[in-house]
């Protein structure tokens, strides 16, 4: 059969309309079937469960049904990259964590692009506390401080986890105080407890909802808060900056993203949901319980600070001379 060049020019028109008019289809039905939300970490945790809360959310409000799949390794890069390869259909997204910030700068390769990924929107804080052992022989941060430099070794802290954010936030620590600083790394929070409760760690840096029943029991005690402002979830600790470390500044966050092709009017549509949702009071009590602030921003808010995070903790790292493992 002899193909023309008008037959073949109307052949690529067709496909052309077709395939615009289906991707127009797609964005005005959105979400016309399950929508995955991938998560970083495991279940049960406080980022599993704050999803979990927010999926439910999405799921009445538009008719659909959310599903949360965790895809726990690599520091949140197994997510990260089944993510940025995933089809730019706007029914697949990442739940992006604190370490999506810090992973070039840890890591030589990674196998995916940061640019592969856009933001979508700011969902939340995880404010760090810095708490020590009840029993300890400081009361307050510059005591802890001063303990510190009247010993060769300076202070100990513990951490989930070389990298992490709690790890990164005691490097700053020690360096805005001043003081000599060993950060021990742990597989999780609960094993810097038990070094921290034995006195074989001096303190560490931690989610509030992992450290509140040793708080409560009287074992542990708050010195301070990393955020920039007191928490609401804990109004009662001082931020370090009010205590004379301006630049200690720290917490772990979440917020969406997606494939980089995705949409817009699909990213603005689930953009307003998450916006909508985070200030319902009962959502944000919700969060709380799980030691989280509600901190909803825009895609372009959410683009900067992952900017502006990547830049901060890539020069600690780098000062500090930490490779991730």
């Amino acid at each position: 059969m002899k193909v023309t060049r008008r037959t073949l020019l109307g052949t690529i028109a067709a496909c052309l309309s077709a395939g615009s008019a289906f991707k127009a289809s797609a964005e005005g039905e959105w979400p016309s079937r399950v929508v995955r939300l991938v998560s970083p970490y495991g279940a049960g945790g406080a980022s599993d469960i704050s999803l979990r809360i927010l999926a439910e959310q999405f799921g009445r409000s538009l008719n659909q049904q959310f599903i949360v799949e965790n895809k726990a390794g690599a520091g949140t890069r197994v997510a990260n990259e089944l993510v940025s390869r995933a089809a730019p259909d706007g029914y697949t997204f990442l739940y992006a964590a604190a370490p999506f910030a810090t992973a070039e700068a840890l890591f030589e390769k990674l196998n995916y692009n940061r640019k592969d990924l856009k933001p979508v929107a700011m969902a939340m804080l995880a404010p760090l506390f810095l708490v020590v052992n009840a029993q300890a022989p400081f009361r307050t941060l510059q005591e802890m401080i001063d303990y510190g430099r009247s010993k060769p070794e300076g202070l100990t802290f513990g951490s989930p986890g070389a990298g992490s954010q709690p790890h990164l936030a005691a490097e700053l620590l020690f360096r805005d105080a001043g003081v000599k600083g060993l950060i021990v790394p742990f597989r999780g929070d609960n094993m810097a407890y038990t070094e921290l409760l034995a006195s074989r760690l001096d303190a560490t840096l931690t989610a509030l909802s992992t450290a509140l029943p040793h708080i409560q029991s009287g074992q542990l005690r708050v010195l301070g808060v990393a955020s920039a402002e007191r928490s609401p979830i804990y109004p009662e600790a001082m931020t370090l900056r009010e205590q004379g470390l301006s630049n200690v500044v720290a917490s772990g966050w979440y917020g969406f993203m997606a494939p980089a092709a995705t949409p817009q009017p699909i990213v603005d549509r689930l953009q307003a949901e998450i916006i909508r949702v985070l200030a319902d009071p009962e959502v944000k009590q919700k969060l709380a319980v799980q030691g989280l602030e509600a901190r909803p921003g825009t895609a372009a808010e959410f683009g900067k600070f992952i900017d502006d995070e990547t830049g901060k903790w890539g020069e600690v790292i780098r000062a500090a001379g930490l490779k991730g493992e």
